[in-house]
């Protein structure tokens, strides 16, 4: 049985459960944030799950819209999406390397411009280095992050291959001595203008609020009581997802 909990540290192979198409998305190397309203519990790998909700068309396009343009700010213009979206799988992993806040990410000089305008959320988790799986593994998934199964992990482990990622992210440590430097108020944020200029693009604030009202409608669709504020890429996830 996998162990689900959040917050109490103690983590040994965590994973965290997703829909789609942000899962793939994700292991895919070209969402480069998962933005949640709760920051990140672990620093590392981190599993990635992908629910059992089917995605619609509406939703795959608005998003993949939305990733076209982002990269196309930093010269990308060819972007390769996935060619399926399966549900129910065990997808891969990323490595979280730090967390930050949405304001730090808009104002991060260091990193593509791309990037920071994924920080559509209060928080967003730095994801670096993503690894399929050859055969993504049919599991349930949970609330929040958990840890996986054992017997899950020694075949997952076994079946991992790395992503080459049209854009790869490499996002520098405030303290390069220490590994846990990226956490929320560890970035001094600054003003600035051409962030300002580029999100005043007409085709990228029909693609931004395109992937904001995916997830908004997306959630509706999919939960049972209060909808949450827009969760990023990922959305909260009901217990026991398949």
């Amino acid at each position: 049985m996998a162990s689900r909990s959040r917050g109490d540290g103690n983590y040994r192979n965590p994973c965290l459960t997703m829909h789609q198409p942000w899962a793939s998305l994700l292991i895919y190397g070209i969402k480069r944030i998962e933005g949640r309203s709760w920051p990140s519990p672990i620093t590392g790998r981190l599993w990635i799950h992908a629910a059992g909700k089917v995605p619609d068309p509406e939703t795959i396009k608005a998003m993949e819209d939305f990733y076209r343009q982002l990269y196309a700010l930093d010269g990308v213009t060819d972007l390769k999406f996935p060619e399926h979206y399966p549900v129910s799988r065990l997808l891969g992993c990323v490595e979280v390397v730090g967390c930050v806040t949405s304001e730090e990410l808009a104002s991060w000089e260091d990193i593509p411009q791309g990037v920071r305008l994924e920080g559509l959320t209060p928080f967003c988790w730095l994801c670096e280095q993503p690894q399929k799986l050859l055969i993504p593994f049919e599991m349930r998934g949970y609330q929040g992050v958990y840890n996986l199964e054992k017997r899950i992990l020694e075949g997952a482990l076994r079946g991992l291959s790395p992503v080459e990622a049209q854009l790869p992210i490499k996002f520098p440590l405030p303290d390069p001595r220490n590994r846990l430097s990226l956490k929320p108020g560890s970035l001094k944020k600054t003003s600035n203008t051409s962030q300002s200029n580029q999100t005043s693009s007409p085709t990228l604030k029909t693609a931004i609020e395109g992937a904001r009202t995916a997830a908004t409608q997306f959630s509706k669709k999919t939960y049972v009581g209060p909808t949450p504020g827009f969760q990023g890429q990922g959305s909260n996830i009901n217990d026991r997802t398949r």
